[in-house]
Order: structure tokens, then C-alpha cells, then sequence
């Protein structure tokens, strides 16, 4: 995978760019966290639809799926 970079190393490294650099570099990393997330709710979605699929949901009230969130 070759060398990691530490968190600290990348925070200095990005000291060093200009302001236009740093607010492309932050954008940057929004669209990729963003693309990160809509992936992850991607794979919640595509679970959930193939668990009704096989019969392995249930009705619950908003009350018990709260409950459950909670826990």
C-alpha cells in the first residue's frame, strides 16, 4: 500500500498550499465524503430492500422502531 501519511503530516501539508488550494482541496474532499456517504446509504437501501424480499421484515409501529433505534 506504501507509506501512510499521519493525519498531523497532512494538516502541515496542507498549511503550505495557497488559500485557493486549500478551499479546492476542501471542496474536493466534501464531494468525496458526500459520494462516500450516498454509497454507504446505497448499500442500507439495497439490504433493506432484499431482507423485505425474503420475508425477514416486519410491521412495527413508530413507537417500537424508535425503540429499537434507541437501544
Amino acid at each position: 500500500m506504501g507509506d501512510v501519511i499521519s493525519f498531523g503530516e497532512i494538516l502541515e501539508a496542507a498549511d503550505k498550499l495557497s488559500l485557493e488550494e486549500q478551499e479546492t482541496l476542501v471542496d474536493i474532499l466534501r464531494r468525496r465524503v458526500n459520494e462516500n456517504r450516498r454509497a454507504g446509504l446505497l448499500c442500507d437501501v439495497q439490504e433493506a430492500r432484499k431482507e423485505f424480499r425474503e420475508g425477514r421484515c416486519k410491521p412495527a409501529t413508530p413507537e417500537e422502531i424508535m425503540k429499537e433505534i434507541l437501544l
